[in-house]
């Protein structure tokens, strides 16, 4: 157990009576043993709280607060117990693919349903024991994001080779019996789990409706650190068409029945088969944004609305940079924002993933050294405009280690990362700038993250 209070909040009813370095061992008498019993167990507006001081003498507090108020501690980790590492060793991992000598927290892989409910990872359910399980039954942890990839239990074990992987399937039905919701996740393989595979996974996923949220199918993603590895093929522009038509037309039946489609393709399907994506109302409510279903539709549709409400851009000449898939898509934004200010001067400008190969194409895997490398010399205006997802949140660095600061200081000019956000884009090349969050170090403070405005 880790459950050892690092500090106490202000307004924690606790102040004053607990203390750090104390560990919370139960609330109105239920064991707490990580984050989740946690905030279940203090939800109630009287708790009970019992504590052991370092020296294992132990105490009890009864506090009163707001039901569903926060009680206001904070734990030396986050889960209050150890991250869970995966056990499977799936033929498509994209972490096994990663080059020797990278950061070490990037070739951690993480399989924990704690995750899965608060910070939205997907999970393969492989490692949950009887009692987690019957624990995300009891609390109602509800949604669960599921990596399912395939229903078929024999191929599942071959895919996540994992020989626990073919129970999983039954575990979700025993999660959408109990109104556990899910949303779900195929990443699609040629000749492994495609094609009649994938119309069999998509009529398991559908008899599970509405435990079975929503579904996205996103292709593959091969890098170029791939031998030694399970032979897979990449999506050809045929066989990406065939797929859709294949996922929309089963879509188009679940709308009928359920009143809902269920299953939805990546964005990168749609640009592998040259295809235009799908109207804005296609989407839904874009349950699966961070799989990159309907994402690019969504920052045009944003885009779009927000420029009718823009006022004259500044005459600061621009650029963006973006992944091969995407350049075409924010060329279209930009020449429509042209139409209306002919003045406008901005270029894009896609980035070949050389690091991982040119395979990868998406704007995420995008490296500070490919930036740097194909944009050196090149006509970049006063600004440059970047995808946050290419940069580590906090430490704003690619994932290539160099740094968002090294990277504005070899191109010679500010780099502004936008959030996948339409109105955000529409800002920032009329000329209002976001926030650069710059990690800053000090020595007596520590690592602290200052913001500049520019």
């Amino acid at each position: 157990m880790e459950n050892i209070i690092k500090s106490i909040d202000a307004d924690s009813p606790l102040r004053g009576h607990a203390h750090e370095g104390d560990r919370l061992l139960s609330i109105n008498g239920k064991k707490i043993l990580d984050v989740l019993d946690y905030k279940f167990y203090a939800y109630d507006e009287r708790l009970n709280v019992k504590l052991q001081k370092p020296d294992g003498s132990e105490y009890e507090i009864t506090v009163r607060k707001a039901e569903g108020g926060d009680l206001g501690l904070d734990f030396e980790s986050y889960l209050m117990d150890a991250p869970r590492s995966c056990a499977n060793n799936c033929v498509f991992c994209f972490i096994d693919q990663l080059p020797k000598g990278m950061r070490k927290t990037m070739y951690f892989k993480d399989d924990d349903a704690r995750l899965s409910f608060l910070m939205g990872n997907y999970i393969t359910l492989t490692n949950l024991s009887p009692r987690e399980i019957q624990r995300i039954i009891d609390l109602h942890i509800s949604p669960v994001n599921v990596s399912v990839h395939t229903t078929d239990p024999q191929l599942r074990t071959l895919m996540l080779q994992n020989k626990r992987a073919g129970e999983s399937i039954d575990i979700m039905r025993r999660f959408a019996e109990n109104g556990i919701v899910m949303n779900c996740q195929i990443v699609c393989c040629p000749g492994l789990n495609d094609g009649e595979q994938l119309m069999r996974s998509m009529g398991d996923l559908a008899a599970m409706y509405p435990g079975v949220n929503s579904v996205s199918i996103v292709p593959v993603g091969l890098t170029k650190f791939r031998e030694g590895l399970y032979p897979l093929t990449p999506f050809t522009k045929e066989h990406a068409a065939e797929t859709i038509d294949m996922v929309e037309a089963f879509a188009d039946e679940c709308l009928q029945k359920h009143g809902s489609r269920i299953f939805f393709c990546g964005d990168e399907l749609y640009l592998k088969a040259e295809r235009e994506l799908p109207e804005d109302e296609y989407y839904e409510s874009y349950t699966q944004l961070e799989n990159g279903v309907g994402m690019l539709r969504l920052i045009e549709t944003e885009f779009k609305s927000a420029l009718m409400l823009s006022d004259e851009p500044d005459a600061v000449s621009f650029s963006i940079a973006t992944g091969v898939s995407a350049a075409p898509y924010f060329q279209r934004l930009l020449d429509f924002a042209k139409e209306k200010y002919p003045g406008l001067n901005g270029r894009v400008y896609p980035i070949v993933n050389d690091f991982f190969g040119h395979s990868i194409n998406v704007a995420g895997l995008v490296t500070g050294g490919d930036l740097i490398a194909q944009l050196k010399g090149k006509e970049l205006g006063e600004r440059l405009f970047i995808s946050q997802n290419m940069l580590r949140r906090d430490e704003q660095d690619f994932l290539d280690d160099v740094t968002l600061e090294q990277a504005s200081e070899a191109l010679g000019l500010p780099i502004y990362p936008l959030e996948s956000d339409g109105f955000e884009l529409c800002d920032a090349i009329c000329g209002i700038l976001p926030e650069i969050k710059t990690p800053c170090r000090s020595e007596s403070d520590g690592e602290y993250y200052k913001y500049n405005q520019n």
